[in-house]
């Protein structure tokens, strides 16, 4: 911890400034293993500190040593003017992409002689390539969701819900070490799998059904995300030829992932399959994301973001096919960036429609 936020203090001075007040909650994890749900950080080019409540300063001081701990006395802002006219800043970034207007007017009424400076991305790109401890992390709890898949697969039938799936597979990861789910899972099935972001609903599974399952789980902070699409008995002609599209689109996402490599070129690797089978307007997102502290977070495989790849990066690629009326299918591993390739950390079966 105590090397992020020397790395962080030493950015300070590329961007201008005299301190960076950290507010997002993966960020301020990141730098401090502080767990609790209330907190700041104030980051000096000299002493750094975690500014929190009474219910959380001995347990700041018990996840936090490398750092000063301040307790609030009143509210954070007040907290933050006595700290900073004792330390005699005058240029204090903070995160513009979270603090909220509210928050900002109040700094700005009580801290008249600083200056106020919107910045993004300092802690972020610090962020983006994980050591060995992370890996490990991540990788324990992406194996969770191929323990849930194989499971949930013997469990749906027909007249089972999907709300009934999406309970089941978080209780089952639970049991098995999951802290929380990553984000409310997503099952949909027959025309509702052409909803990309279609949450589990009440409504009943049938035979025939085409089943998209997007789901992901929180270990020790970290989060994990994977995707297949599965069908309860013969889902007809058309699914199984978009189902044969998407794996191809995102098998050629797979091969283009290496370090070195642009963002973009991997969204484009997969784009290009899908279109030219005549199905590009119905792949309307990106390839896929980074995964971490974040379930979404940097880099973003799309055709806008050219961040290069580096070793250590962890990113999904899950091209899909989304068919109004009809249905659709998605496809999503999440993997490690490595030198001259990726290494795959969700393994569950994929290269043919299951039908169950």
């Amino acid at each position: 911890m105590k090397t992020r936020i020397n790395k962080v203090a030493a950015a300070l001075k590329e961007n201008a400034l005299d301190a960076l007040l950290v507010l997002q909650p993966e960020n301020r994890y990141y730098l401090s293993g502080f767990t609790g749900d209330t907190g700041a950080l104030l980051i000096t080019a000299g002493t750094s500190f975690l500014i929190t409540d009474f219910r959380y300063t001995q347990q700041a001081k018990e996840q936090s040593p490398h750092l000063e701990i301040k307790k609030m006395e009143t509210t954070l802002a007040e907290a933050l003017v006595e700290l900073i006219s004792r330390l005699g800043l005058h240029v204090l970034g903070f995160e513009s992409d979270y603090i909220s207007y509210k928050f900002y007017d109040t700094l700005q009424e009580k801290l008249q002689q600083v200056s106020l400076r919107p910045v993004e991305g300092i802690v972020e790109q610090f962020r983006l390539v994980k050591n060995k401890s992370e890996l490990a992390t991540i990788e324990r709890a992406m194996g969770l969701l191929d323990e849930g898949f194989e499971h949930i697969c013997n469990l749906i039938k027909p007249g089972v819900t999907e709300r009934e799936i999406a309970l089941e597979l978080e209780m089952f990861m639970r049991r098995r070490g999951a802290e929380r789910i990553a984000f409310p899972f997503i099952v949909a099935s027959g025309p509702r799998a052409a909803l990309p972001h279609g949450e589990a609903s009440a409504k009943t599974i049938n035979h025939g059904d085409i089943i998209t399952i997007d789901f992901g789980v929180v270990v020790d902070n970290y989060n994990s995300d994977m995707t297949r699409t599965v069908s309860l008995g013969s889902p007809g002609a058309l699914i199984r030829q978009i189902y044969d599209i998407v794996l191809e689109a995102q098998l050629a996402g797979l091969a283009a992932v290496k370090a070195g490599v642009a963002a973009s070129s991997v969204d484009k690797a997969a784009r290009d399959i899908i279109a030219s089978h005549g199905y590009g307007e119905y792949f309307g997102h990106s390839t896929g994301h980074g995964v971490g502290l974040a379930v979404h977070e940097g880099p973003r495989l799309s055709m806008r973001d050219d961040t290069i790849l580096q070793e250590g990066m962890v990113v999904t690629i899950e091209p899909g096919i989304y068919l109004p009326g009809t249905g659709g299918v998605r496809i999503e591993d999440s993997v490690v960036v490595e030198k001259y390739g990726c290494r795959r950390l969700t393994k569950s079966p994929k290269d043919r429609l299951i039908e169950l």
